[in-house]
């Protein structure tokens, strides 16, 4: 007797059962163009990879971006237009002599049949450049069509040739919405839970945060979670918070972004870098980092605090603020936590002091009451025609002219005059300030 797995099931029924078999993510793919969620910028009317999935303008892509985007699904989708052959290499595992036996097999089908082959290589900026040039040829006379995808920047990881046979389409992080249709389509879809399982809507929301814009990741969770649901046979479950939280071993992190928990901690984190408690400052990063939060907020009030609390006490601070909020910009997430770390080290650390704060605020006050005054002669613009004879830059004494460079010269107008702004503290940086400040004050205002 035949061994049935091997000799007594249909072709069909052999696919059926593979399928079945299949992670959630890869039972869940998108058949057609409308069951694809996000990239609505590459897939509206007559974007270039519309047209390619429906069979026109046949050309080779690389579709750049993190994973989880969908950039299996739309070369597959590429692959199903009529009169195409699809074929997969994995640049992990593949070298010139798989690529070579793809090329080969695709210009036997090309002269055979008149079938076309698409070529979906994953992780293209592995490939060696020896192994990119091994394509060129094929690519240049079209006998593949060429679908390559990477998570890195193709203008650094791809050889020019290829780069320039080839149009780049740059795929976006999912939002939250498309995550949240993904798992609620995973939930209800026969291909997926078939309903057996219903997902409770802080554990749905937990799904869309653990995400980060990864399609992937959040039906991979859903399923570990939804197997422990249905775990002992049950034919059905409701998964809850508590449930995914010890699935996935990552616990949710109460906060939203648009609510309560977003100003709370985020006043928590201002108020224990002003406090000089560095732990305390760390752990509500770590809330903000792993709730999602845009790293390019928590640096501004970074910026904003390495001045209000520390200012000249830490005139390093205002520095590494600005550094982190660059490195923001040019890494960011995961990598730029470091960064944003480095940057709360600094200043809960540093000495504090918020003269710079109540100095401008106390100018202000007095320019809102009206403390204005006119600008002293001596100190107006001379550079144009007939200000001599308006009296403007006549008298003044030019600092640099004496050995100390610094001399008696009324500089306020007259009734600000003797007025204090800035008082530093003895702390820090502003130990010097606090020594120096009264001796400039005295020679400025002729008081030596």
């Amino acid at each position: 007797m035949f061994d049935e797995g091997l000799f007594g099931v249909a072709p069909e029924e052999k696919a059926a059962r593979i399928a079945a078999n299949a992670p959630l993510a890869a039972r869940m793919r998108p058949r057609t163009l409308d069951e694809v969620v996000g990239q609505d910028h590459l897939l509206g009317p007559g974007a270039p990879l519309r047209r390619l999935v429906e069979g026109a303008a046949p050309a080779s892509v690389l579709l750049y971006g993190p994973p989880g985007t969908g950039k299996t699904t739309l070369a597959t989708l590429v692959s199903q237009a009529t009169g195409r052959r699809f074929a997969a290499l994995s640049a992990l595992s593949a070298g010139v002599k798989e690529v070579r036996a793809v090329i080969e097999e695709a210009k036997r089908r090309l002269v055979r049949s008149g079938e076309a082959t698409v070529l979906f290589i994953d992780e293209v900026h592995r490939f060696s450049k020896t192994q990119q040039d091994a394509l060129l040829g094929a690519v240049e006379d079209r006998i593949v069509l060429l679908v390559a995808a990477t998570t890195e920047n193709p203008f650094f990881s791809v050889v020019s040739p290829l780069l320039s046979r080839s149009l780049v389409l740059q795929l976006r992080p999912l939002t939250d919405e498309s995550v949240r249709e993904l798992v609620r389509r995973a939930v209800a879809d026969e291909r997926g839970l078939g309903g057996r399982v219903t997902v409770e809507p802080d554990a749905e929301d937990h799904l869309v945060r653990l995400a980060g814009g990864d399609g992937r990741r959040a039906l991979t969770a859903l399923e570990a979670a939804a197997d422990t649901v249905l775990a002992g046979g049950a034919a059905s479950g409701s998964l809850d918070l508590a449930t995914l939280e010890a699935t996935v071993d990552k616990a949710a992190v109460r906060y939203d972004r648009q609510g309560d928990q977003h100003y709370d901690v985020t006043s928590a984190f201002v108020k224990s870098i002003r406090g000089s408690d560095v732990d305390a400052a760390l752990h509500y990063l770590a809330r903000m980092i792993e709730a999602g939060e845009d790293p390019r907020f928590i640096a501004r009030w970074l910026d904003i605090h390495a001045t209000e609390d520390g200012g000249l006490a830490a005139p390093t601070a205002l520095q590494t603020a600005v550094a982190a909020a660059q490195a923001v910009q040019l890494i960011g997430l995961p990598e730029c936590a470091l960064h944003l770390a480095h940057a709360t080290v600094h200043l809960a650390t540093a000495p504090k002091s918020n003269a710079i704060t109540t100095a401008i605020g106390a100018a202000m006050e007095d320019v809102r009451k009206g403390l204005i005054g006119t600008v002293p002669p001596h100190l107006r613009d001379g550079h144009y025609a007939g200000a001599a004879k308006l009296g403007n830059a006549q008298g003044y004494r030019y600092p640099h002219d004496v050995p100390e460079g610094v001399l008696t010269q009324q500089y306020p107008p007259d009734g600000l005059v003797g007025r204090n702004y800035y008082e530093p503290t003895g702390r820090g940086g502003e130990r010097v300030l606090a020594d120096r400040l009264p001796k400039l004050r005295r020679v400025v205002r002729g008081q030596d």
